[in-house]
């Protein structure tokens, strides 16, 4: 059976410190990106066909309640609504309503929110999404369907029920589409329906490139997109489409999606917001490699032998020293308060583990430990998560009172890499991809770098090459298993069991334009600068 019906359904923050032209332009931004993503789930369906796992996930969200059908998008609502309630109980889902279209208009809409604050999800048909919104302007519906959300249900959408979800609504058009105002259940996003079938790629490319700071989903006939809190999945016999808007520094792109596939919603906001910064982030904002005060330790990973733990403490203050350890490189789900077995050993004043992300890091707690503290600690895990925790806080100031106060910074992994300026396979949704837009800030402890961990015992040299070749004023240092750099001003000291590996653009002067680096890590290793354990040399005399 071929019904049209709706299914409802990702900010690049600031670093807060050496950004000025991102501090300015994200002020163009209402609200700061919550990592987390929403509330309930959406479903998005691109019109034609609707898929089978539609039906199923609205009949499993019942919770025996009722399904509201919000059947305004057609020029004959009730029949509409008719064939609506028809498809649903096809699919064995008889408990639906939908509010008669013969009632006057205020009764309509009370009597529609009076439905939706009883109800745990919603059907929207398709039709005309400027109808939609036509039908229920002045009212508090979109209000009343992020409560539903918000309390865990789920709002579903076809064709002109999906195009309502963003806030930048498509209304009307071709090539030049007509822009009106959507429900803004999918933040950042413009949405587009029929895709593929009605060649609309060019007119989903106008919009955003009318509107740089969101990302453009453009939905296939017989698919959908399934939006559950940050992960946004293709099901149905189609596929689906990203765009992003062309920047200064970076081309236009459409991303395509198979049924399975999946992208994660919060870089592709944090995507578009970047892009319309236009602030390339390959560029080298804060200055020279060099720690202007205090001191880095930076561990690749692996084992933690006594000389890289006695040094940290040492620099920390020795016995007096007070340690505080965040953890939060893992999913909260994860995170632990244990602290650590390598600073377990009773050597110091003090040791406190702090798992608080966002807003959370306002707690007396958290910035009396950070104010104390002679030295911090970054976990392992994945270094997405530590932007998600602290970007767009007061914890990355503190963070750098530390090193203000001659303190030390130290991390190993992800709380390696996490140090640098450009920061290298910060995808949610999987470590393999080096320079993931969106997630392509790091802390900045030590300027105009990228650091990889794992080096050498993951085969990952040709890995950074990539991102050097890119990016060419940046210094990438590659980090061994049970080494470490110690950073004080701009010397870097090699301690540990192996060792630690630089590479810049002057390195691969025998690269042409465009070559691709070498396919083997034998022959990608010769463009290293290599210095073992014991070692030390100047990063500003290596770019």
């Amino acid at each position: 059976m071929r019904r049209s019906i709706p299914i409802v359904g990702l900010l690049i923050g600031t670093i807060g410190f050496g950004l000025p032209r991102m501090q300015s332009a994200e002020s163009r931004f209402s609200e700061p990106i919550q990592p987390d993503g929403i509330r309930g789930t959406l479903v998005l369906v691109g019109g034609g066909e609707i898929p089978d796992s539609v039906p199923l996930l609205l009949k499993e969200s019942q919770n025996n309640q009722p399904i509201v059908i919000l059947a305004g998008a057609s020029e004959n609502p009730q029949a509409s609504a008719e064939s609506a309630t028809a498809w649903l109980a096809e699919h064995g889902i008889t408990n639906a309503i939908s509010i008669s279209s013969a009632l006057p208009k205020s009764e309509q809409v009370q009597a529609t929110m009076q439905a939706l604050e009883q109800c745990n999800a919603v059907w929207i048909p398709g039709g005309q999404q400027s109808l939609l919104a036509d039908s229920f302007v002045g009212s508090n519906v979109a209000a009343a369907l992020q409560k539903l959300l918000e309390r865990g249900g789920v709002v579903a959408g076809t064709s002109a029920g999906a195009a309502i979800m963003s806030k930048v609504m498509i209304a009307s058009g071709q090539e030049q589409p007509q822009i009106a105002v959507g429900w803004d259940l999918l933040p950042d996003a413009v949405i587009d329906q029929h895709f593929t079938e009605r060649n609309r790629l060019v007119r989903l490319q106008a919009a955003i490139n009318d509107h740089p700071n969101c990302f453009g989903l453009g939905i296939d006939e017989a698919t959908a997109l399934i939006v559950t809190e940050r992960t946004l999945k293709v099901v149905g016999q189609g596929g689906a489409s990203v765009v992003l808007a062309k920047a200064s520094y970076r081309d236009a792109e459409v991303q395509l999606l198979s049924a399975g596939d999946t992208v994660d919603l919060t870089q592709l906001r944090r995507a578009a917001r970047q892009r319309s910064f236009g602030v390339d982030p390959g560029e080298t904002t804060l200055g020279i490699p060099k720690v202007r005060h205090g001191s880095l330790m930076i561990v690749g990973g692996g084992t933690m032998p006594p000389e890289i733990v006695e040094r940290f403490l040492t620099l920390a203050g020795g016995r007096k020293a007070k340690i505080v350890v965040l953890p939060t490189g893992v999913p909260r789900s994860e995170t632990s308060r244990e602290v650590p077995r390598f600073l377990k050993a009773d050597r110091v004043e003090s040791v406190v583990v702090l798992d608080q992300r966002g807003a959370e890091v306002a707690t007396e707690e958290f910035r009396t430990a950070i104010q104390e503290a002679t030295g911090v600690w970054f976990g392992g895990g994945r270094q997405w998560n530590f932007v998600d925790a602290y970007e767009e806080t007061p914890a990355l100031e503190l963070f750098r009172d530390v090193l203000r106060r001659g303190g030390v910074i130290g991390g190993s992994s992800a709380g390696a890499t996490i140090q640098g300026e450009f920061l290298v396979r910060g995808h949610p949704l999987g470590n393999t991809v080096m320079m993931a837009e969106g997630y392509e800030r790091g802390f900045g402890f030590l300027p105009g770098v990228a650091i990889d961990q794992h080096f050498t015992q993951r085969s990952r040299q040709r890995d950074l090459l990539t991102v050097i070749q890119r990016h060419p004023k940046l210094l990438g240092i590659g980090i061994d298993e049970g080494t470490a750099i110690v950073v004080t001003g701009s010397v870097a000291e090699v301690i540990g069991l192996h060792a630690v590996h630089f590479v810049s653009a002057r390195n691969l002067n025998a690269l042409s334009a465009g070559q691709s680096v070498p396919s083997n890590c034998e022959e990608a290793a010769k463009f290293y600068k290599s210095i073992v354990s014991g070692e030390s040399l100047d990063l500003t005399t290596l770019q």
